[in-house]
């Protein structure tokens, strides 16, 4: 009767590993799907305006632990149309960019995409969390096409600046150690982490500043070299040159 116990054990946990690998599947190949389009975007975007607005990207898979442990604190219910349900940045990606602005171009770019549903957007670039936290936040369904099936699968992307990013990856790290220990993190502490943000989002607004004037410096430049092109000169006078003839040029040159 023992034997007979085990094996049916054994096949109900050969199952159960089978459904959660291929449930946990579907959200890395969501992952594997938004980071190709970002790609794309990324190389079009270059080609068109010779500019890169993003500086890297990184993806993770919550952990099955780390799945059941929110479900638990959300009171889901324990299944996978459950955890569907209440967990929904099972695989999430963060997209890190230069400036402000280019944030809000990626967000725009991912929005016209007619086949991925934004869910909810939480913007805390301009409306900061309490501790200073900075960054656009972006639940997306995205489909997935399995053998048998499509799936619309949810995911978080956050997009955020550098300096967005090393503040939230240096205020993970403290708060991390002190949890570590079961303990409260100093009140000095948390006011500096405050001031910090505050400083990092002066930086982002000063290169932000600083990124438009050299961009209006090169289209002054490159105003000049085009009209100097159209030029030209002899003991010291400039002559431009008659619009037709450039015109008939550009004519036989095509």
């Amino acid at each position: 009767m023992n034997m007979i116990t085990n094996q049916f054990s054994m096949n109900d946990l050969k199952k159960f590993k089978h459904e959660i690998t291929r449930f946990m599947m579907t959200y890395k190949f969501a992952l594997d799907e938004m980071e190709t389009r970002i790609d794309i975007l990324v190389q079009e975007f270059e080609m068109l305006h010779e500019y890169n607005p993003i500086e890297h990207t990184k993806s993770r898979l919550k952990s099955p632990e780390g799945i059941f442990q929110k479900l638990m604190r959300k009171g889901g219910e324990l299944s996978f149309e459950g955890i569907k349900g209440s967990v929904k940045d099972i695989a999430g990606l963060r997209i890190t960019c230069s400036f402000v602005s280019d944030i809000y171009v990626i967000s725009k770019m991912l929005r016209n995409q007619n086949d991925l549903h934004i869910l909810s957007e939480k913007d805390y670039i301009k409306n900061p969390k309490p501790n200073g936290y900075q960054s656009l936040h972006l639940l997306i369904e995205v489909p997935v096409h399995m053998s048998d099936r499509e799936e619309r699968v949810c995911m978080e992307v956050q997009i955020r600046t550098i300096a967005m990013d090393c503040w939230a990856s240096l205020e993970h790290k403290i708060f991390y150690k002190f949890n570590e220990g079961n303990q409260a993190v100093p009140a000095r502490l948390l006011e500096e982490l405050k001031q910090a943000a505050a400083s990092a989002a002066a930086l982002d607004s000063q290169m932000e500043r600083l990124h438009a004037e050299i961009s209006v410096i090169k289209e002054e430049q490159a105003d000049i070299a085009e009209e100097a092109l159209n030029q030209i000169m002899i003991s010291n006078q400039k002559f431009a040159l008659p619009k037709a003839l450039l015109a008939l040029m550009s004519e036989e040159e095509s």
